[in-house]
């Protein structure tokens, strides 16, 4: 693996999904939602003129990360904002806080209007220079 590589695309029937890499639990955060977000639209055209503080508690760290993308896709999907940075300011295996920015949806064009994230086949693994996981999303 590249230490330039943030995630890559993977096909999975009707739906699309990544697969997502990081040197630290952080990072692999910040890809996945960089990856999420470069799938419904061109994040190189997302300005960011919003900033969203987030925090978020779950049971585990593969809790932790579905809760952190689902609760991006709510913003997604109800307040019409799409992120293009994601910066984890604290994590640990069942809290993270983060800020998050991006712009209102306007002019963008969505490629893939995702719904959600989903725990089918999800888990995050230690690899050799850091952390990868696959997340699968509804489309």
């Amino acid at each position: 693996m590249g230490t330039t590589k943030k995630f890559e695309t993977i096909n999975h029937t009707s739906d699309v999904g990544i697969i997502a890499y990081g040197k630290t639990p952080g990072k692999i955060f910040e890809n996945a939602a960089f990856g999420m977000f470069s799938l419904i639209t061109d994040i190189e055209k997302v300005s960011e003129k919003i900033l969203i503080s987030v925090s978020i508690d779950a049971h585990d760290n593969e809790e932790l990360l579905i809760t952190f993308l689902n609760e991006l896709l709510y913003y997604y999907s109800t307040k019409k904002v799409l992120f293009k940075r994601f910066d984890i300011l604290k994590i640990n295996e069942t809290h993270l806080d983060a800020n998050i920015s991006g712009e209102q949806i306007s002019t963008h064009v969505i490629s893939n209007d995702i719904k959600a994230a989903t725990y089918h086949n999800m888990k995050i693994e230690k690899i050799t220079d850091g952390y990868k996981t696959q997340i699968i999303f509804d489309v």
